[in-house]
């Protein structure tokens, strides 16, 4: 479908040849999304899966759901959101605006589809001042795929506030970098976030889990209700890398509550005290005591 240079990392967009109509997004060879045009609600990865369920228990079926991407990929679960409650307002914040415009014309999102897009790093948007405080704002950009040119024109504090639903998914080709992971980070994401509102965070971690822990325990400083859910044995020594979701409100989690909502076969769920038990002595991350997470090419992961 397309092939583009982004600072010298590739991004691909490829058909599957044993299922037209489905296409993976991958920058460096690093698979980052999987889109189903026939039915955006097929879902390739268990983690979207699991934000999708999420999401299924965040609102009465088909209301709208305000939902906030940081991290835009091929769009996989925007689409999921515009398939299962037409019309609702959704927001991504993308760095890549080349990459953004190449899926949006390689994959339309469909017609009537409310969605809106702010190019910039993540961390710079969340910091712009919100309503009511004093500072310069960042200019967001009608998306393209509603046909508008990117004319900067909208301030983001009229944009992304009063999220019901932020999925933070701000990887930099297999990494993500501790300024957009840290307690800082998270406290503004939490200021943007509507009363009640859900935060999920798309991590890669394997045993002993030092970053998740760390991420966990940073997110527990910050919101009420943490919960974690891996597919992978929390204990095991020989586990491999996976995707480690952890989801996060001042809120009781619907997936907390109502754990049947995961689906079979059910993934770990830490959530109250085995997760503070798993979290045990984790430092929480700041911008001055953060890492990077773990790269899935260090040796420690053959």
């Amino acid at each position: 479908m397309f092939s583009l240079l982004l600072d010298n990392r590739k991004a691909k967009l490829v058909q599957s040849r044993r299922r037209p109509g489905r296409y993976e997004l991958s920058v460096d060879g690093i698979a980052q999304s999987v889109v189903s045009m026939p039915d955006p609600t097929e879902l390739e990865y268990a983690y979207t899966q699991h934000i999708a369920r999420a999401m299924d228990a965040a609102a009465e079926p088909g209301a709208p759901l305000f939902t906030v991407h940081l991290g835009a990929g091929a769009l996989t679960l925007a689409r999921y959101v515009e398939a299962t409650r037409a019309g609702s307002p959704q927001l991504v914040v993308e760095f890549e605006p080349a990459l953004y415009a190449a899926v949006i014309a390689a994959l339309p999102l469909p017609p009537g589809a409310d969605l809106r897009v702010i190019f910039g790093d993540a961390r710079a948007v969340a910091d712009a001042d919100l309503p009511g405080e004093n500072g310069p704002s960042v200019s967001s950009s009608p998306s393209p795929a509603l046909g508008a040119a990117a004319s900067g024109g909208t301030a983001v504090d009229t944009d992304w506030v009063d999220a019901r639903f932020t999925v933070v998914d701000l990887w930099d080709a297999a990494v993500i970098r501790h300024r957009v992971a840290s307690q800082e980070f998270y406290r503004r994401v939490a200021a943007r976030s509507a009363a009640g509102g859900v935060v999920a965070v798309n991590l890669l971690d394997g045993h002993p889990f030092d970053y998740s822990r760390r991420q966990a325990a940073t997110l527990r400083t910050v919101f009420d209700h943490v919960a974690v859910v891996l597919d992978a044995e929390p204990e095991d020594d020989e586990g491999p890398l996976g995707n480690v979701v952890i989801f996060a409100s001042d809120e009781p989690l619907g997936i907390v509550t109502d754990p049947d909502l995961l689906g079979s076969p059910r993934p770990h769920m830490l959530h109250d005290g085995s997760l503070t038990s798993w979290i045990a002595e984790a430092r929480i991350m700041t911008d001055a005591d953060g890492t990077d997470s773990p790269d899935p090419d260090d040796p420690i992961w053959d």
